[in-house]
């Protein structure tokens, strides 16, 4: 702090020269906190670190690793020139250098040698500048944040009016816009079908707390009626809906704004239901607006659990359950998946929901979109990297002290331990490591490359996952796991913006080969064999077992794609491993089980002479069902005995033999014969199966 009680301005020096450092810190006097950058590299870390604190940055143009340039245009980059001011201070006088820094967005150049007071006076009016236009922004965002409060209060009072009227706690609006939210959020990461931006998501969910205000014009005796409705009382309750939106059609202002469309669709359409059973018009499928299908799960969802004049609340799994099963009408299957993928989380929220909390997140999203706008940043920015070290501290506290890492997105950048650095032979810091030398040197390029797909299929429920590879450690080859968390930030949908993680060298190398084994020969889905591993293993038996009979067995899931249309990719990723599952319990631990890729699986089993038998257990014990889902499939068969040891062959024969079935429409298996020579396989060829495995 200052002699006036005031926190001191913090200045970042970036110049490759001590002695230069040493007097620039001198010339400034003790008014200042200074931080200190040995080059640009330093500097832009230095940066990243403290980028919401810095009020000035001194900068040198010629250094080595990174110069002056390098450094503005990371600065541009990450849009931290539009906050920090940057003078430079230089020897080179040659005007092509001092307009290019201008250019890329300096405040102001100082040529040395330079007068103490002149530098002290182009300081203070450059932080001064930059603290009133700061102080403006500020002022700004308080006004809009106030102007958004209020909106969404009166939005909310109207509401509670209506709730009040219904004799109801008020909480059924708090919870709609709960539950839309998150159904929202679902939809949005899980379909772009709908083409919903962030700004869509806030309005749709401060719309919905609107979806019945029609109520208010509906007599207080029907709607606080303790017993069921009679059929004339129900067609009054109806019209509820109608009401609601011919109220906000006949505003005198306004009607050009997307909220009071939005909230005209969700009160008019949040009965109808998706099968076109509902009301007041009746509309099936899309063509109900999205915010008013949304609306419309969230209201049955809350009516279920709450508890009513009419009835006591049903628990949370009951309601989910009943939505599943139909009992409440007919919802967009995708919006169905969003519900399954949040009932946790649904859960947990509505049990923490509370009027004051509720008030305070809605504050922070309000926040959080106005600072979504570059002037108005820096307090997302701070949340984010406060975000950021939560998760970092968060995940290294549970681990031991091995070499640690951790990885910037933007910009891209590589931060090792001390120790971790030196075992590795490498710098602590290093800009680009995808391109630097000495990370591929030490990593290896195909590792590098290994590593950056796993990072790819990662996602922020699924943020940490683990890569084995060889690596240089202490100027040995030596096994080594890569364990990593990924970051992301807060945005809808969230953006990855880096990775923390840790190096533990592996003493027993067994266990990595195993594990590499299992990678290289499994279908990650099933556990089954890949159709790779499987084909050479059928190749080994018929050479090996000449005096067996083989059969070839392909199959597919009868309806696996009404399946997936209908229940979603995750129940047709969860009948994939029943199948598979099923599959293994019906086969000896001898005879060869893969998946091919989709819903086709391959089987080789021995047979003797009862070979109709074993292929109709087989064919049996995969029939049956999954979830309430008849599970059965359609089965190629070729023999050894009919076609030869060619293993080509016999997949070639199983395949048409599979055909047959599927263009008669029968259900069952049929076995190969030489009339089905010219019949057209399932798949083209097999060397399609093969391309199918490399594309995995």
């Amino acid at each position: 702090m200052g002699e006036s009680g005031q926190e001191k301005k913090k200045i970042l020096i970036i110049d490759d020269s001590e002695v230069n450092r040493s007097i620039l810190k001198d010339m400034l006097g003790g008014g200042y906190e200074i931080l200190e950058a040995c080059d640009g590299v330093e500097g832009v870390e230095i940066l990243r670190k403290y980028e919401d604190q810095i009020d000035l940055v001194l900068l040198d143009i010629i250094m080595p690793n990174m110069d002056g340039f390098g450094v503005l245009s990371a600065m541009n980059e990450n849009r931290w020139i539009e906050y920090i001011p940057v003078v430079m201070i230089s020897t080179e006088r040659d005007p092509v250098y001092i307009e290019k820094a201008y250019e890329m967005g300096i405040t102001d150049f100082i040529a040395r040698p330079c007068d103490t007071l002149i530098l002290r006076r182009r300081v203070i009016n450059t932080i001064m500048l930059y603290a009133k236009q700061k102080k403006l922004i500020s002022l700004v965002a308080d006004q809009v944040y106030e102007k958004e409060k209020t909106s969404n209060l009166m939005v909310s009072i109207l509401s509670h009016i209506v709730e009040f009227r219904n004799g109801e706690s008020g909480l059924h609006v708090l919870h709609i816009r709960t539950i839309t939210g998150l159904l929202l959020k679902s939809l949005v990461k899980k379909s772009n079908k709908y083409s919903l931006t962030r700004s869509d998501v806030s309005l749709i969910s401060t719309a919905s707390a609107l979806h019945d205000i029609g109520k208010i014009g509906i007599p207080e005796a029907i709607l606080n009626k303790p017993g069921r409705l009679t059929r004339e009382e129900f067609e009054i309750m109806k019209t509820h809906s109608m009401l609601g939106a011919t109220m906000l059609s006949g505003l005198p202002f306004y009607q050009n704004e997307k909220l009071i469309r939005l909230a005209y669709e969700i009160c008019r359409w949040h009965h109808e239901r998706y099968d076109g059973k509902g009301y007041p018009d009746g509309l099936k499928g899309d063509e109900i607006p999205i915010a008013a299908q949304i609306v419309a799960l969230a209201d049955v969802y809350d009516a279920l659990t709450s508890k009513r004049v009419y009835k006591d609340a049903y628990s949370h799994e009951k309601a989910i359950q009943m939505i599943l099963d139909g009992e409440c009408g007919v919802f967009n299957p995708l919006l169905l998946e969003c519900l399954t993928e949040i009932q946790e989380q649904l859960k947990e929220e509505l049990e923490q929901s509370s009027f004051s909390k509720s008030s305070q997140r809605e504050m922070q999203k309000i926040a959080e979109e106005l600072m979504a706008h570059a002037e108005l940043s820096l307090s997302k920015r701070t949340l984010n990297l406060l975000e950021h070290e939560r998760i970092k501290y968060q995940f290294l506290a549970s681990m031991t002290n091995d070499i640690l890492f951790e990885y910037t997105n933007t910009p891209s950048m590589i931060t090792f331990s001390e120790q971790g650095a030196k075992r590795l032979g490498i710098r602590e810091t290093m800009l680009n490591p995808y391109q630097n030398r000495n990370v591929l040197h030490t990593f290896g390029t195909e590792n590098l490359q290994g590593f950056g797909k796993l990072v790819k299929r990662a996602t922020p429920e699924q943020p940490i996952f683990q890569y084995d590879c060889r690596i240089t450690i202490d100027d040995e080859l030596k096994w080594a796991r890569l364990v990593c968390c990924t970051t992301w930030s807060g945005d809808e949908p969230p953006q990855y913006t880096g990775l923390i993680g840790k190096i533990v060298e592996l003493k027993d190398e067994e266990n990595v080969v195993v594990d590499i084994d299992k990678m290289i020969t499994r279908d990650p889905l099933t556990g089954l064999l890949n159709f790779t591993h499987a084909r050479l293993r059928i190749r080994e038996q018929l050479e090996l077992r000449r005096n067996s009979e083989f059969a070839i067995i392909i199959f597919d899931l009868d309806s696996f794609r009404s399946a997936n249309d209908r229940y979603g990719h995750i129940f047709g990723d969860n009948l994939l491993k029943y199948m598979a599952e099923r599959l293994r319990q019906c086969i000896r631990s001898e005879d060869i089980a893969a998946r091919i890729g989709g819903d086709e699986f391959l089987v080789m089993v021995e047979y003797k002479k009862e070979k109709e038998k074993v292929i109709e257990r087989i064919y049996n014990d995969l029939t049956g069902e999954h979830d309430g889902f008849p599970v059965s499939v359609a089965m190629g068969i070729a023999r050894t005995e009919d076609i030869g040891r060619d293993c080509e062959a016999l997949l070639r024969g199983a395949e048409q033999a599979l055909s047959t079935i599927k263009l008669e429409k029968k259900k069952g298996y049929s076995f190969y014969d030489k009339t089905m020579r010219s019949m057209r396989p399932v798949l083209s060829s097999i060397e399609e199966l093969e391309n199918m495995e490399d594309e995995k």
